[in-house]
């Protein structure tokens, strides 16, 4: 016995529009409605948008539905169709993948309520609403601090192995000692770090930190140059 949840509401889904009746339709409709919603507030969630895209992306899943009523529920030709859409929009205007990504979600929704399937792209729904939040608010994909080169200068009889250790280590997730040299006619020696920062904002409280165990000499903090091995 099929299961209801995975029904189509049209019943057969191969002579789907000499079959559709009035309310099947509005059904339907009022469900690409909804989830179009859904989807446009899936996407506006933590991400910077204009009201232009979103309103089409809540509007997407009910033209597909209507793309799909209107080709005799053949999926083949209403997928060409919103194909060619797509197509045109992404030639003209440039998105990002998660525009990208959107769209296709509202394409589906509009497929699955185009051929009656409700509770199907209801659960589908949710379920990307779901991954997507917790993709958002989890870690995943979230890009490293990129790398800085931080020069240190002690004064000569300053003994610096080790010194400066434990304060990095509470700034930085990663530190490394790659240079070590003299300067200022050699009364003065300059330490050279590689680190990564545990997160931003941070340089400044790391500054003035070194600065109190390295004489209030000076400190810099900028972007690292890639050295180049002989």
């Amino acid at each position: 016995m099929q299961d209801l949840g995975f029904a189509s509401v049209y019943g057969a889904a191969e002579s789907m529009i000499g079959n559709v009746t009035t309310v099947e339709f509005l059904l339907c409709s009022v469900a690409s409605i909804v989830l179009g919603l859904a989807v446009a507030c899936v996407y506006m969630f933590r991400h910077a948008y204009s009201k232009n895209f979103v309103v089409t992306l809540a509007l997407l899943p009910l033209i597909v539905q209507m793309v799909i009523t209107l080709v005799n529920g053949n999926l083949g030709a209403g997928i060409a169709v919103m194909g060619v859409f797509n197509l045109v929009r992404f030639r003209s205007i440039p998105g990002s993948a998660k525009d990208i990504g959107s769209v296709f979600l509202a394409m589906a929704i509009g497929l699955a309520t185009g051929m009656g399937f409700l509770t199907l792209a209801v659960i589908f729904t949710v379920i990307v609403a779901i991954v997507n939040v917790a993709y958002v608010l989890s870690p995943f994909g979230k890009p490293r601090q990129p790398q800085k080169s931080l020069k240190i200068t002690i004064p000569e009889d300053l003994d610096f192995d080790g010194v400066f250790d434990e304060t990095l280590a509470s700034y930085t997730s990663s530190a490394e000692l790659v240079e070590v040299r003299t300067t200022n006619m050699g009364s003065l020696f300059q330490l050279e770090y590689l680190v990564r920062m545990r997160q931003p904002g941070m340089e400044k409280a790391l500054i003035d930190d070194v600065r109190c165990l390295n004489g209030n000499c000076k400190v810099s903090l900028g972007r690292a140059v890639t050295r180049e091995t002989l």
